[in-house]
Formats: structure tokens, sequence, C-alpha cells
């Protein structure tokens, strides 16, 4: 008798435990589509992961943290105006110039509520000015949806388990970021709710999925930055620093620099200090 209570124990932990193990797994995310993201970056379902905070997926709150959204209207700010005046820089001839539009951009804008609303007015305009003139800068204002001899190049981290290349598959630049590696093309398929391994060609298909991977790679690794008052630097060096920072490719930097500023004076905002990297 005391072996088989013993035993009944032993099953009870370890279903706790594949629980437990379901409801955590993917710390920081890249969740599946049916899981929240929760506020302290684990999967799951619930009020602890979809309410308050919650950063992607289902989300049962709409507007973030209370304390810090600050009620802003990406549209009043993003005018067809302001995204026009740059996609209308690109060529005719431009594959982005009928796959990329404001409308778009917006739709996967409601994926990501906390995008451009918490701090000040001010804070809401910066983060837009340096998200664009990131995208303006990887895209050529939007003309291109997929890098230059992408499918040439071999972004494929076959160290990486989690996340393995499909063969035939290249996980080369797409998207208003220009996606890039495997490791980044899973976790936002899961996020997002596409087949990044398998299918990472529908990031130039799908112009609001493009624009949810550029929003999905910004809010996992550049919003806290730009919005903690980190300045325009630090998030070249969260997109790209490896390549361009510390004097690696200065001209690249300051063309990134040169958009910013450009579209901070468009929406009425000083740009802020620490603009380099």
């Amino acid at each position: 008798m005391a072996l088989l209570n013993v035993m009944r124990l032993i099953s009870i932990v370890g279903v706790l435990i594949g629980l437990l193990s379901e409801s955590v797994v993917g710390q920081n995310c890249g969740c599946a589509p049916n899981l929240c993201c929760s506020q302290f970056g684990y999967c799951g379902t619930g009020n602890d992961y979809c309410g308050q905070g919650c950063r992607e997926g289902p989300c049962t709150s709409t507007t973030g943290p209370p304390s810090t959204n600050n009620g802003v209207s990406v549209a009043d700010i993003v005018t067809p105006a302001f995204f026009n005046g740059i996609i209308n820089q690109a060529g005719g001839g431009c594959a982005g110039k009928n796959f990329y539009s404001r409308n778009a951009f917006l739709e996967a804008v409601n994926s990501y509520p906390r995008f451009g609303r918490e701090g000040s007015q001010d804070d809401s305009k910066r983060e837009m000015a340096a998200f664009f003139a990131h995208t303006t800068h990887e895209t050529g204002h939007f003309c291109y949806i997929e890098e230059i001899d992408g499918p040439s190049k071999n972004y494929c981290d076959q160290s990486n388990t989690q996340y393995p290349c499909v063969p035939g598959k290249g996980y080369y630049g797409r998207g208003p970021i220009q996606l890039t590696w495997n490791f980044n093309y899973g976790p936002a398929g899961n996020s997002i709710g596409f087949d990044g391994l398998n299918a990472p060609e529908t990031v130039a298909n799908d112009p609001i999925i493009s624009f949810k991977t550029a929003l999905w790679f910004w809010m996992n690794n550049v919003h806290s930055i730009i919005t903690s008052g980190q300045g325009f630097g630090a998030t070249i060096r969260a997109i790209n620093g490896a390549l361009e920072c510390n004097s690696r490719n200065p001209a690249t930097v300051q063309a990134r620099v040169n958009y910013y500023t450009s579209y901070c004076n468009q929406l009425g905002v000083a740009p802020g200090d620490n603009l380099t990297c």
C-alpha cells in the first residue's frame, strides 16, 4: 500500500511538472499562436498571462500596463502624409510599392498595443520616428520586400536546435526590418501565427504579417531601449550593431540617424541625445 501511494505521488508530481513546463516554456516569448506572452516573458493562458502587461498573443488587455499607456493614437501620428512621404520616394518599379501600405501597418499595430503608446507623447513620437527610420533604411523607402541577393546567402544557425532550418528554405532578410536567421523566423512565426521555418516566404507574401514581423522584432529587442531613454544610437546597436557600431560602418549609422532626425522634425519632437552608436 505504501509503495502504491508513493507511485501515485510520483505520477501526480510528474503531471504538475508537465503542466508547469507547458505554461512557462519560452521565456522572453515566441509563444504558440493560442498562448499569451506575459509581462514577465512567459507563455500561457489566463489572466496572469493575457491580462495586464501581456506582450503578445490573444491578450485580453488591449492597452498594456495602465500606468504607462498614454492614450496616443498611432494613426494620428503616422498620418497618410507621413507614410506616403516615405514610400513615394521609392521608384515606381519597386516591388514594395504595391506591397507595403499604411493600412497594413496599422492593422499590424493592433496586435502590439504597447507600440508607440508608452511614456509621454514625445516618447511615442520618438519611437515611431525611430521605427520608420530603421524600416526606411532597411527597405530603401519601402522599395524592397526581400534582401538583395538574399537567396544566395546562408542565414542558417545549425547549432540552434529549437528552431532548426528546413532544407531548401532561406532565412534571409524579408519585411520592413528584414527579418533574418532561423532563430528569428521560428519564434516570430509562433508568435504571429504562421509557419516561420517551413514557410518563411510568407513574410514576403502577406503585407500584414510582414509588418507584424517587424513589430515583433521591435517589441522584443528595441521597444524597451527607446522607451527607457537610451537614445536612437542604442536602437542601431540592437538592430545591426555588430556590423555598424563602434566605427565599423559610420556612413550607414549616419544614414539611419539622418532618417531619424528628419522624421522627428516632421513629427515635431526633439530627437534627444545619444544618436549614434
